[in-house]
């Protein structure tokens, strides 16, 4: 395992472990699994685990996980503060104190303001008291370090970048989004500032990698690299990089992305390397519709539409066909309450979450034009007349 540094000198894996994706069984995150994966990320270098008070059940499963395998001590956790809930001082007490029972700790090494778009969240916070509740923290040794995570554009992430001394901040950044959100720009500003990055996002949700035609697929095999690993490596090649996150979620996908991490310096990659993750990114641009990661901050819709899964179908079916739509079928359709992109209602609550700022109701018109034909119609009439499930 590769370590870059951050401002206090501390060693921190370049690969971080993302605590989003745990592995479920019956719906519920399975506890066994993630210990097991845990426990070979740590043995593999990893020391940096990543959660956030909304990733449902996700605290509590890796303070439990820790516990078992007695390594509290050798890694670092990174918590959030859901800022869009704060709504006093106290409220931000009563949600500290809440994540460090949910992770059986006395202190958060990592923390955040989760999700800040503008300054104007960030001012919001300072009137209720942050900037004197985060030193009231540091001092009493409950919280190392201060962060945010952040979803906008490049302009206002810059202008967050001056609003405080942050210790760290996390973007959204891959070889597809080299140029939105905060970017390659802001990447290089932080990182010229002294400022440790963290990466989220580093393969979209998965896109860099279920999203490659069956060409580059067989390029990426023929390369004896993963696809994981190409989207790990350009990221890691990049010397304002500190730490890269990736929801493992098997054995498998650990040992890769640990294996991937063990050589990845600064500067790393060769001119073909380049070429080669640029071949990638003209594949997966020539068929994408919707740039959504399946992060899931829209969920739960009211209306009980899955807009990650209609999404990840309907991107699916630009090279995947009637495949596609077989599976949206069944992950959609077959049930008494569907989750099909027709079901919208256009209240917009999902736009209001949602990290890429997608146009997510007319896209969801879009999905359903092309997903929900006659056949479709057929069995979701059926359904409910039958009373499945």
């Amino acid at each position: 395992m590769q370590y870059r540094c951050d401002k206090t000198g501390t060693k921190l894996s370049i690969l971080g472990y993302g605590c989003l994706r745990f592995p479920k069984t019956g719906g519920r995150i399975d506890l066994d699994a993630v210990t097991e994966q845990i426990g070979e990320a740590v043995r593999r270098g990893v020391n940096y685990f990543d959660t956030a008070y909304i990733y449902g059940g996700s605290e509590a499963a890796l303070g439990e996980a820790l516990r078992r395998l007695g390594c509290r001590d050798k890694v670092y956790i990174a918590d959030k503060l859901p800022q869009y809930l704060i709504k006093s001082k106290a409220g931000m007490e009563r949600c500290f104190q809440e994540q460090l029972s949910r992770l059986g700790t006395d202190h958060i090494d990592f923390y955040l303001m989760h999700m800040l778009t503008d300054l104007a969240a960030w001012k919001k916070l300072c009137d209720l008291g942050i900037r004197e509740w985060i030193e009231e923290k540091k001092t009493a040794g409950a919280i190392g370090r201060i962060g945010f995570s952040f979803h906008g554009d490049t302009a206002a992430f810059l202008e967050l970048l001056n609003a405080y001394d942050w210790d760290f901040c996390q973007i959204q950044y891959n070889y597809l989004d080299e140029n939105t959100q905060a970017g390659r720009r802001g990447l290089e500003t932080a990182a010229a500032r002294g400022i440790p990055v963290i990466i989220m996002e580093p393969l979209r949700g998965g896109r860099l990698i279920t999203g490659l035609s069956a060409d580059a697929q067989k390029r990426v095999a023929a390369s004896g690299r993963s696809a994981a690993g190409w989207g790990l490596r350009w990221l890691w090649d990049q010397p304002g990089v500190t730490v890269v996150l990736s929801g493992m979620n098997s054995l498998e996908m650990v040992r890769d992305n640990t294996a991937q991490a063990d050589t990845a310096q600064p500067g790393c990659m060769t001119k073909e390397e380049h070429a080669f993750v640029d071949g990638l990114r003209a594949d997966l641009q020539a068929s994408m519709r919707v740039g959504c990661t399946g992060c899931a901050y829209c969920q739960p819709c009211p209306a009980g539409v899955d807009i990650p899964g209609v999404f990840a179908c309907y991107n699916r079916a630009a090279t995947e066909g009637s495949h596609a739509k077989k599976q949206y079928l069944l992950t959609t359709g077959l049930r008494r309450k569907g989750t099909g992109a027709s079901q919208c209602v256009g209240c917009g609550k999902c736009e209001q979450h949602c990290p890429q700022h997608l146009p997510i109701r007319r896209l969801l018109k879009d999905a359903a034009k092309e997903l929900e034909g006659p056949l479709y119609k057929t069995v979701r009439l059926g359904v409910r007349i039958l009373k499945l499930w």
